[in-house]
């Protein structure tokens, strides 16, 4: 029986992680399927409980699952604690090996008026961001003096090439694109981001390969958005456009993320934080963390069915209007929870 180690965190951490374990509970009884949920402390609430955010229960427990859910940790409450909560989130994804962070952007015809951007830019944008997430200008060397400082942007080939092949093999499935950012005009570590890229397209000729400065992609996240399919970037970039990729949907409630180990489970979570201003409110948007287990379902489980039961109920509730503030609804995330359960009850004979 599939095993789901889930870490629910602080403040509208638990509030989302509830809400969407409802719904996976509401589709497997369609799909008669089972998966066993295994609930550990991590983050804030772990430190609460035991002083470490990442306790060794809470690590062995992931390790020993088939994929980790996680919806968000930290907050002001933790600020002054001598490990924060994030400690443990780094702790957990050096464990676990997890080298890269799959962000997907993606605006239904339904949500085109949300976003920021006008209508005939904004719909039908649909593309996901590779980014390295375990090297790069947050790993390497670095120092503050009184009158300067460096970090030092360090890359060996092994790590562009797996960050890449991942980027590569999703494109196949895809719309057959590759975009390498980066800042090669200026940067010897872009430079070997081309020369590792050029190699590994190689091995894929039925995938376009292309690249954009960083500068020039950013500008074309908002003004072209549908020009990209997989963008593949380093730590400190992808960090930066994925954010900026997740303004552009209209609320950063909806935006699921995966990061992919090179052996063991891979650990899928929204891409926001834990909320405190809105935290205990019972307002908190639970649509990305509902991605998060469809996203799940599909890259570890490669259950379609379920997903598809849990993906069709949500685009009815959101076609209904059902939405939280952050989205200009004025649903709490109990309603919203009640309407998704409802729509998947009610289309359960036509799954049977």
């Amino acid at each position: 029986m599939p095993e789901i180690a889930v870490l629910a965190g602080d403040y509208i951490g638990p509030e989302i992680m509830t809400a969407a374990l409802k719904i996976f509970e509401a589709a497997q009884k369609v799909t008669q399927t089972t998966y066993t949920i295994k609930a550990y402390p991590f983050g804030g609430a772990a430190i609460d409980q035991t002083g470490s955010p990442l306790p060794e229960a809470t690590l062995q427990g992931a390790k020993a699952a088939d994929a980790v859910l996680l919806a968000a940790i930290g907050g002001p409450k933790w600020d002054q604690a001598t490990e924060r909560p994030e400690a443990g989130l780094l702790k957990l994804r050096k464990a676990l090996n997890l080298f890269a962070n799959i962000r997907p952007t993606k605006i239904p015809a339904n949500l085109a008026d949300a976003s920021p951007l006008k209508r005939e830019i904004a719909e039908n944008t649909d593309f996901v961001i590779a980014r390295e997430l375990t090297s790069g200008i947050y790993f390497g060397q670095r120092y503050l003096k009184s009158e300067e400082a460096a970090d030092t942007m360090f890359y060996s080939k092994t790590e562009i090439k797996r960050l890449l092949v991942t980027a590569f093999e999703m494109a196949q499935n895809r719309k057959k694109h590759v975009t390498v950012v980066d800042k090669a005009n200026v940067l010897a570590s872009s430079k070997l981001w081309r020369q590792v890229a050029q190699v590994v397209a190689m091995d894929y000729p039925e995938v376009t390969l292309d690249f954009e400065y960083v500068d020039a992609a950013s500008m074309k996240i908002i003004t072209q958005p549908t020009q990209f399919d997989v963008i593949a970037t380093s730590n400190l970039f992808g960090d930066i456009l994925s954010d900026e990729a997740a303004s552009i949907t209209g609320s950063i409630g909806t935006i699921a993320s995966e990061s992919k180990g090179v052996s063991g489970p891979n650990l899928y979570e929204p891409i926001h934080g834990s909320a405190p201003d809105i935290a205990g409110q019972g307002i908190a948007n639970p649509i990305s963390m509902i991605n998060s287990v469809t996203m799940m379902l599909i890259n570890t489980f490669q259950d379609t069915k379920t997903a598809g039961v849990i993906q069709q109920a949500l685009d009815q509730t959101i076609a209904q209007g059902i939405l939280t503030p952050d989205f200009g609804g004025t649903a709490t995330t109990a309603v919203m929870t009640a309407a998704i359960i409802n729509s998947i009850e009610k289309a359960a004979p036509s799954y049977v």
